[in-house]
């Protein structure tokens, strides 16, 4: 399930509407982190990543506000962690990068995202979420990394992952591309009219991250009111 996670940057580095980056990205294939490609530095402004003490990535996460972050709640975020907004390679920051401190962690499912759609029609999508991620591939990239995938319906993911899909869930993959470690919380989005919408929150997966096996997402339509309902307390 999602989690928000509270602080404040610099919102004007995402562009001027909303899901529509200033920097176009740029994805080459549908078959092609495992087995992902390296992104266009700033073009996902809203990845985030989620940092221990020490430096070190342990989730991703979406910019969904000027103050909120939308994350895994597995991934156990912490007061003490940081959010790095503007990261693109972890082994040389830019000029954009900003690390924030956490000032809130709520207990419960988790916030709102910059252009959700109301519950779409399941459609093949492009993928650039937890494949947006510096997660674990042969070994974990400094770069962020993106990847494109197919959208399943959750009748094709039950063949892989029977009654564990439940109706909250949506999954991608299984197309010789994959999430890994290092991955969850990151984003799902689909481009709809030029714009990008945050779709599924990188949630699980196959153990050894096969490319032959789709990931699950927390499918954000299923958490949207919930999501409101944080943004708007708080």
């Amino acid at each position: 399930m999602p989690c928000p996670v509270r602080a404040v940057w610099d919102w004007g580095l995402l562009g001027r509407d909303c899901g529509v980056p200033a920097i176009t990205p740029v994805i080459r294939g549908y078959n092609r982190i495992v087995n992902g490609e390296a992104a266009v530095a700033g073009s996902w402004p809203w990845q985030v990543s989620l940092q221990r003490y020490n430096g070190f990535h342990f989730c991703g996460g979406s910019l969904i506000s000027e103050n909120w972050v939308v994350t895994a709640a597995h991934c156990g975020v912490r007061k003490t962690d940081t959010v790095v907004v503007g990261a693109y390679d972890q082994d040389a920051p830019g000029p954009d990068q900003q690390e924030l401190k956490i000032e809130k962690v709520p207990a419960g499912r988790g916030p709102c995202a910059c252009g959700i759609p109301r519950p779409p029609q399941a459609a093949w999508g492009l993928m650039s979420g937890s494949p947006l991620s510096w997660g674990l591939s042969d070994h974990t990239p400094a770069v962020l990394q993106q990847v494109a995938l197919p959208l399943l319906t959750n009748t094709q993911c039950k063949e892989f992952w029977g009654f564990r899909i439940r109706d909250v869930m949506v999954c991608a993959g299984a197309d010789g591309a994959s999430s890994c470690m290092g991955d969850s919380g990151g984003p799902l989005v689909c481009q709809k009219d030029g714009a990008w919408n945050l779709v599924g929150i990188v949630s699980w997966g196959s153990s050894t991250c096969a490319t032959n096996s789709p990931t699950v997402y927390a499918r954000v339509t299923k958490l949207r009111d919930w999501i409101d309902s944080i943004l708007e307390a708080n």
